[in-house]
């Protein structure tokens, strides 16, 4: 029996050293662990799948079927439609002259519809400019203000469009004058209507 254990013991003890000689010969000769090292631009391939598929996708990164998408342009349309009208500048007539001196009144909503990946722009909007200019009445030059008000009207409609003249108090000027001062006023229409033209091209531009 002590010899059997003897025999036994003296082979585990073989077996437990040549273990431990295998594990610290294959430490000793294994290779260095490898440095980090900064990357490169050149060492990162570019992402054509995700840059493809976001230019051939329209709408929110939500929408990627492109099903169905609404956004509100109104906060860049309303600004741009005051600024163009304004540009207006002055328009002379063959007894006075008068300018657009401010936009009182711009209340719509222009967006923006995406369906099934195809984009569709429209507005809806109604005007009332603020007006000033001077006129030869009788001989003598008359100071006269009002308002140039433009009823609804939306995107693809503007061949329709239609302007109200309101003029100040003017007491001193008699009615058939006023005629004549309000069809001058009329002929802002071209030009306004040519500063909305103007607008709806800048509205259908990827923004």
């Amino acid at each position: 029996m002590e010899s059997g254990a003897l025999v036994s013991s003296e082979k585990e003890g073989q077996q437990g050293a040549s273990y431990t000689y295998w594990v610290r010969k294959i430490t000793e000769d294994a290779a260095p662990l490898p440095v980090p090292r900064k990357l490169n631009p050149e060492d990162v391939p570019p992402c054509h799948s995700q840059s493809q598929s976001r230019s051939a996708t329209l709408g929110s990164a939500w929408n990627r079927a492109g099903t169905w998408e609404e956004k509100s342009l109104n906060n860049w349309a309303t600004p741009r439609i005051k600024e163009l009208l304004i540009s207006l500048g002055s328009i002379q007539f063959s007894f006075g002259r008068a300018e657009v001196e401010d936009v009182t009144k711009c209340v719509g909503d222009a967006f923006m519809v995406i369906v099934r990946n195809k984009k569709r722009v429209g507005y809806t909007y109604e005007l009332s400019l603020k007006v000033k200019g001077e006129w030869i009445i009788q001989g003598e030059k008359k100071f006269v203000g009002g308002h140039i008000d433009v009823p609804e009207f939306s995107f693809g409609e503007l061949d329709e469009l239609q302007v109200e003249v309101r003029l100040s108090e003017a007491r001193d000027i008699l009615h058939q004058d006023k005629t004549q001062i309000c069809n001058d006023l009329k002929l802002f229409l071209q030009p306004v209507r040519e500063k909305l033209l103007q607008f709806e091209q800048e509205l259908k531009i990827d923004r």
